[in-house]
């Protein structure tokens, strides 16, 4: 058996340590959600974390993990009258990337119900992390559709599989623990609200701290078992604590006066909906029954806000994560900075919490807030804060400042023809595994969706052969057909941006890089990946490889400087050759070229024709390609339509791109690529 690296050995990393505690106490706040750069440490404390967590008593047999003393009625493998009760560790189950939706809520065995006609149920991973810990590591790269499966049983506290004629219900109630590198993409801000605290983790810059963190590691990696036993009593102490934390929770007292002061505050700052104030009160209770105390304080409450609301208060995906604390402190003392807890605890007392609740069911806890180094003194002071990003050079010369953005508005629904079979998204239509059915096809490996028509029109035929001469179905094997569906993907979307001085009047260039915001949020919603090119001057530049986030697209493009000449050609070429690559990386993702342009390119030579024969490169390889045709005044030439029927695309103007506008009966790239087929 492999040893975790102990959780007080960490270095640093205090709120990512306390939201993880917070949660042992009072699974009920909904779990964590840890944003943070490659090789921080993530994963190290969550399975850390295990460690400290007391063994549970179980029925013995029972694959759901009942309690002896309280077992589910509805329990599949129940009843569990009189069921002898073993004692396990609590589990820590991780949830693969890449994993299915049967083996993440369990699945009906659909060979053997036909050919044998049982009904034999497979539990899934929410069944193996019922009263422990489910982590998934890179949780923004997971299918949104399992993302919202985990989030409802953890929100419900149970699993419903319906499928083929069969209903199971059973218990799922978990500490989720999702981590997660911005670079590679955000989570939707519906998912991100489902989680009920969020932490961002960077690596310490102080070089003592990083000197600290290699002799621990090369210590761990040496002797394992040794490394462990220095930290013992640490994580005795701590885990002590946890227990007495959850034996206090029921018993701390939250005052109506507290909970003014929570809603005030999740008011200032304009969260949607209720459940930043439940989350809140909940965390507010489990720090003070993690200091010990048994009455809700201001500090707590303030500690709360830091933990529950910067995921929150987002109100598009470009919005930077965080919370004014300066706002945060206006919004306490506005509503009473530190209270007294209400002498009389009425409605606002153990019983009063909507929803609070620890391991057993019981009412909210708490622990302490940042600082207080009270977890072991073996851990760090708390993870230095992100680093601010460079500023953006100044202008070159021949160039002018960079000009904002224009107000994002929603734009035109674009898309790439045909089905595709690339990753789950929302753009263009692809064979997936979730959407309408379509038809049927023999297995290809294992059975996953079963087609129960043609399946039975497959055996049919051989029924007399295979001997039956009554009522019934023989079926074997060969006949099971999948059922094949077609749903949408994500496609890698590929911004072709001119930045030249021909593109440079600063009114034209906030609207143009209004609608480059307005497709990348389109692009976020859509789930796609997003490059950047730009060109100007001499040269074309790959100024973000293609990525799933969307918002590091959106600072480059914030920051982008303009003037010079227009080399239209080398940003076609450029965005071929980036094509290119992607296609080896990802075969089944399929491009969409949207290039930002006026179309009157400069250079020497004719370079308009140059640009012309680099369309075609694309239009050869299939690549679908729009043209946002930026031109303004009075004389127009019309060279951005022109290049748009050489990549095989379509153009439309900064006006038609807007979804609302009355040009929508421009023809998007789907119905322009059927009438070139016809053609």
């Amino acid at each position: 058996m492999s040893v975790h690296y102990p959780f007080t050995a960490v270095v640093g990393m205090d709120d990512m340590r306390l939201s993880l505690l917070l949660n042992a106490v009072s699974p009920a706040i909904g779990g964590v959600l840890v944003r943070g750069e490659k090789g921080t440490a993530k994963s190290t404390v969550v399975r850390g974390l295990t460690g400290l967590l007391p063994a549970m008593d179980v029925v013995a047999g029972c694959r759901f993990a009942c309690r002896p003393a309280a077992p589910d009625p509805g329990c599949p493998d129940g009843p569990h009258e009189g069921a002898a009760a073993v004692s396990r560790p609590t589990p820590l189950v991780e949830l693969p990337v890449g994993a299915s939706e049967d083996r993440l809520v369990g699945a009906l065995d659909i060979e053997r119900a036909l050919a044998e006609g049982v009904k034999a149920f497979e539990p899934g991973l929410l069944a193996d992390a019922h009263r422990g810990i489910l982590y998934v590591d890179e949780v923004n790269l997971l299918h949104d559709h399992l993302v919202d499966l985990m989030l409802d049983a953890a929100a419900m506290g149970a699993s419903y599989v319906e499928r083929e004629g069969v209903s199971v219900r059973h218990a799922s109630r978990f500490l989720l623990v999702g981590t997660m590198n911005p670079e590679e993409g955000e989570l939707r801000p519906q998912l991100l609200d489902r989680f009920g605290l969020t932490v961002e983790v960077a690596a310490s810059r102080d070089p003592g701290r990083r000197v600290e963190v290699v002799r621990r590691r090369l210590a761990y990696d040496d002797d394992p078992a040794a490394f462990a036993a220095r930290f013992a009593g640490e994580e005795a102490a701590l885990r002590e604590r946890i227990v007495a934390a959850r034996a206090l929770l029921p018993s701390v007292v939250l005052g109506d006066a507290v909970l003014r002061q929570i809603a005030a505050t999740c008011a200032a700052f304009e969260v949607d909906g209720m459940r930043a104030d439940i989350v809140m009160a909940r965390t507010a209770t489990a720090l003070a029954a993690w200091d010990g105390r048994t009455e809700v304080a201001g500090e707590d409450v303030r500690q709360a806000a830091l933990l529950a609301l910067p995921h929150r208060r987002r109100r598009n995906p470009f919005d930077a994560p965080g919370l004014d604390e300066s706002k945060l402190d206006e919004a306490l003392e506005q509503s009473g900075d530190d209270p007294e807890p209400d002498p009389d605890p009425g409605d606002g007392g153990p019983d009063g919490g909507p929803g609070d609740g620890g391991p057993d069911g019981g009412p909210g806890g708490g622990v302490p807030p940042q600082g207080q180094g009270q977890e072991s003194p073996a851990a760090g002071s708390g993870e230095d804060p992100a680093p601010s990003p460079p500023p953006a050079p100044g202008p070159g010369p021949g160039e002018q400042r960079p000009v904002g953005a224009g107000e994002p508005y929603r734009t035109r629904m674009l898309s790439v023809p045909g089905l595709g079979e690339g990753a789950a998204g929302r753009r263009s239509r692809a064979y997936t595994e979730h959407g309408r059915t379509t038809g049927s096809r023999r297995p290809r490996g294992g059975l996953t969706k079963l087609h129960l028509a043609a399946t039975v029109q497959a055996a049919a035929p051989h029924q007399r052969a295979r001997g039956r001469t009554g009522p019934g179905l023989v079926v074997r094997r060969d006949d099971l057909r999948q059922a094949t569906r077609e749903g949408r993907e994500g496609n890698l979307v590929l911004f072709v941006v001119d930045a030249s001085g021909s593109m440079a009047a600063r009114q034209r260039m906030g609207a143009v890089k209004g609608a480059v915001m307005s497709l990348l949020l389109d692009a976020y919603q859509r789930r796609d990946k997003v490059g950047l090119i730009t060109f100007r001057g001499r040269t074309a530049e790959l100024a973000l490889p293609p990525t799933s986030s969307v918002d590091a697209a959106a600072a480059r493009l914030e920051s982008l400087p303009t003037g010079g000449r227009t080399p239209l050609a080398e940003g076609l070429l450029k965005a071929h050759g980036t094509l290119r690559t992607e296609r080896l990386r990802d075969p089944s993702r399929r491009p969409l070229l949207v290039v930002v342009t006026d179309g009157r390119a400069t250079g020497a030579g004719d370079a308009f024709g140059q640009a012309l024969r680099a369309a075609r490169l694309h239009a050869a390889e299939g690549t679908a390609a729009v043209v946002v045709d930026c031109e303004s005044g009075y004389v127009r030439l019309g060279l951005a339509g022109t290049l748009a029927g050489e990549l095989g695309g379509t153009a439309v103007t900064l006006d038609e791109l807007r979804a609302d506008a009355i040009a929508g009966l421009v023809r998007d790239v789907r119905e322009v690529s059927t009438a070139r087929r016809a053609a």
